[in-house]
């Protein structure tokens, strides 16, 4: 009986051409795989990037905005702090009338936008723990949904409120309860947005994680901390000034060039250039681009920073018209 198999040639040639199969669609596997966790490692710093932004946008652009009070700054003649509404014991604030609330005893128009570039540490009498060498932006305004006294829902004590009229106005904590009808109410906010740094578990490892954080000002708890996006790593902002009443943008000043009559004026800042850095969550053993630098603003006083790490970032800027300030003679 004749008996029929494969030579040793025959299994040895069978078993390189099984190699270079096998080969080909595990270098095809490893590759896709390294290039998904890329692309959702970007996409996680694009969306992380573009969030910081949007949320920030949408108070930045309040800023100036003051319901239907139309007066350039707040005295004695026109504003009413009632006693309802009181500033926290650890309320952000630094320089001249720069609480939650005007202060019309001094001699200093209300600021109702104020910036630093932290020390790290403890700064403006209310954060603790910020990132070094970050900017810090402390901003006050009007909510832009006007409140219908009578709806319960949004008119209660857990808010602080303005009551507007075109020459007179009133901060107070809610209920709000304007005694002229033609007055309208708005939710006042004063929000402080830093960078500090955060301990989280992650796939079983501690991370120290860089967070873009914000004070709040609440009637219960006085500023309240709320972590906004994680892996935010460095903020900076510059300040668009109309220096010689022309209604055009004539500068851009760092907050180390901004002087106290620039933020007390409340027609002078007119747009706000923000720099956001975010970086991954974690390091990636795969990234051979080393000796990272980024460039946070053309100004003077430039912001440069140079990594010689494995976490991958992304740098992002926006513009911010405010459109509130200067809006009547807008030119381009």
């Amino acid at each position: 009986m004749n008996q029929k198999g494969f030579t040793l040639i025959e299994m040895m040639v069978a078993l390189f051409i099984g190699g270079l199969v096998l080969g080909g669609v595990m270098f095809t596997y490893i590759s896709m795989k390294v290039t998904t966790k890329d692309t959702m490692t970007i996409g996680e710093l694009q969306e992380t990037g573009r969030l910081a932004l949007n949320i920030m946008q949408r108070d930045i652009e309040q800023i100036g905005f003051w319901g239907t009070f139309y007066e350039d700054s707040f005295s004695d003649e026109n504003t009413i702090v009632d006693a309802t509404a009181v500033n926290p014991s650890k309320d952000c604030t630094a320089g001249l009338n720069n609480k939650s609330f005007p202060d019309n005893s001094v001699n200093s128009n209300f600021r109702t936008v104020y910036a630093i570039e932290s020390s790290g540490g403890s700064q403006l009498n209310c954060i603790t723990g910020s990132s070094k060498n970050t900017d810090i932006l402390q901003i006050k305004f009007l909510e832009g949904l006007e409140i219908e006294p009578t709806d319960t829902s949004l008119n209660n004590d857990d808010n602080y409120y303005f009551i507007a009229e075109q020459e007179w106005g009133e901060f107070t904590r809610g209920p709000a309860n304007p005694a002229n009808p033609n007055a309208t109410v708005w939710r006042y906010r004063h929000h402080t947005y830093y960078i500090a740094e955060q301990s989280y578990k992650f796939n079983g490892q501690d991370l120290n994680i860089p967070v873009l954080m914000r004070k709040r000002l609440t009637p219960t708890g006085g500023m309240r901390t709320e972590t906004i996006m994680e892996g935010v790593e460095n903020m900076r902002f510059l300040f668009g000034l109309d220096t010689n009443a022309d209604s055009k943008v004539d500068s851009y000043r760092s907050v180390e060039s901004m002087t106290a009559s620039d933020w007390e004026s409340r027609r002078a800042i007119l747009t706000v250039q923000v720099f956001i850095l975010v970086r991954s969550l974690q390091e990636d053993a795969n990234l051979n681009q080393l000796n990272q630098t980024y460039t946070l603003g053309e100004d003077a006083e430039q912001r440069v920073l140079v990594f010689d790490d494995r976490f991958r970032r992304a740098l992002f800027t926006t513009t911010i018209r405010l459109n509130n300030i200067g809006a009547s003679q807008w030119r381009i």
